[in-house]
């Protein structure tokens, strides 16, 4: 039901992988796209064909009439990372095309394998993002169900969410053997989600979680290898003072954070609400990178002395500099981070989202957009147009 931003080049003769979330919608879009008499689907998580190519890889090339010519498309292919030997093979002596989904890389990097040594163009889907949406778009369900296109079509988007993480503990974690002490990580999933925008206490999180170091650290991985999460490097190019340097820790959409996270009565509900604000737009600004195939890296800056900007994308061209405020309106203390880059970095454009409804022309340059505003234009202020 919605226009996805996703443009996968299916007239090319490439083959391509298609990694996201589970949920984002990747089958979904291939299925939409793809002409019916023109692809080949299979679905490893159908109960017998996983059994039948697990296996014996080799009989993949059974599901395939030697004729065809259309798009092979097999759906989460990290369950079975044998299958790109196959499919490698099909590649360079049939010249068989193929569309390879996944929601997890851990598998394939785990189990040494090369993603096809380059042959597949990858590509990347996200949660939905406002230019999707249109007027369907709410910020209060982005912020407390998030961006699954599910929780926009589903009768119980909360139930749904509940679900989710549980699906993935038990169809990815649990089936790749990644980890024996499941309940650790349950727990270790509730205990991450109060580091979602800040740099991770390693030794903190082990304390509460009553496990190794190292296994929090394993932890963090895995979420990121199954795509539930983001790691947000410092920005730190040309230093001109002392930086921190420590990535930041986002799990991939604010509904799932919002779901995650323990809300008690010394939890302030602004506070919650505020990192839900910057993930939705941390989660949107990559999507749309991803999207128009920028050359865009995404960080975030902040000084020893604690003098802190949320999100700094730079690319060839272009510096820009954003802070994110779930505030209705502005304060001088509010920009000083923004100053300070700007101090530092002269060429920077500067904005601060927020949640008023105007938008401001402030000192030095710096530019105050309502949030959604702000949202809808990201495209346009990365330089391309949809």
């Amino acid at each position: 039901m919605f226009s996805r931003l996703l443009n996968l080049p299916l007239e090319q003769q490439d083959s391509l992988f298609l990694f996201g979330p589970r949920g984002t919608g990747k089958t979904q879009w291939l299925k939409s796209h793809l002409d019916a008499h023109k692809y080949v689907y299979i679905d490893l998580l159908d109960a017998l064909i996983f059994r039948q190519l697990q296996s014996q890889p080799e009989r993949l090339r059974e599901r395939v009439n030697p004729q065809f010519k259309g798009w092979i498309v097999i759906d989460e292919v990290q369950r079975i990372p044998e299958l790109l030997d196959e499919v490698h093979r099909l590649i360079e002596h049939e010249h068989k095309r193929f569309i390879l989904t996944g929601s997890s890389a851990r598998k394939l990097k785990r189990t040494g394998v090369n993603l096809l040594a380059g042959r597949a163009i990858q590509y990347h889907m996200h949660p939905l993002v406002i230019q999707e949406l249109g007027t369907v778009f709410n910020l209060e369900h982005a912020l407390t169900l998030g961006m699954l296109p599910a929780t926009y079509t589903y009768d119980d988007p909360a139930r749904y969410l509940a679900t989710y993480v549980d699906t993935y503990l038990r169809e990815e974690v649990l089936q790749e053997g990644l980890l024996r002490n499941i309940s650790a990580f349950t727990r270790f999933l509730e205990v991450a989600s109060f580091s979602q925008g800040s740099t991770v206490n390693y030794t903190e999180i082990a304390r509460e979680v009553a496990v190794d170091r190292q296994v929090i650290q394993n932890y963090f991985s895995i979420l990121q290898d199954l795509l539930l999460a983001h790691s947000l490097p410092a920005f730190t190019k040309r230093v001109k003072r002392r930086l921190i340097t420590s990535d930041k820790f986002y799990y991939f959409d604010a509904g799932i954070y919002y779901h995650l996270r323990p809300k008690g009565i010394l939890d302030a509900p602004s506070e919650i609400a505020g990192i839900a604000l910057e993930t939705l737009f941390y989660q949107s600004i990559l999507a749309i990178v991803d999207y128009f195939n920028l050359t865009y890296k995404i960080y975030y800056w902040r000084t020893v002395n604690g003098v802190e900007v949320d999100f700094i994308a730079y690319g060839e061209n272009k510096l820009m500099a954003f802070e994110i405020k779930h505030a209705k309106q502005i304060s001088p203390k509010m920009l000083h981070g923004l100053h300070h880059f700007k101090a530092d970095y002269p060429v920077a454009e500067t904005y601060i989202l927020y949640l008023g409804n105007e938008t401001l022309y402030l000192s030095e340059g710096i530019i105050a957009l309502p949030f959604v505003e702000g949202l809808q234009q990201l495209p346009k202020l990365l330089g391309c147009a949809i």
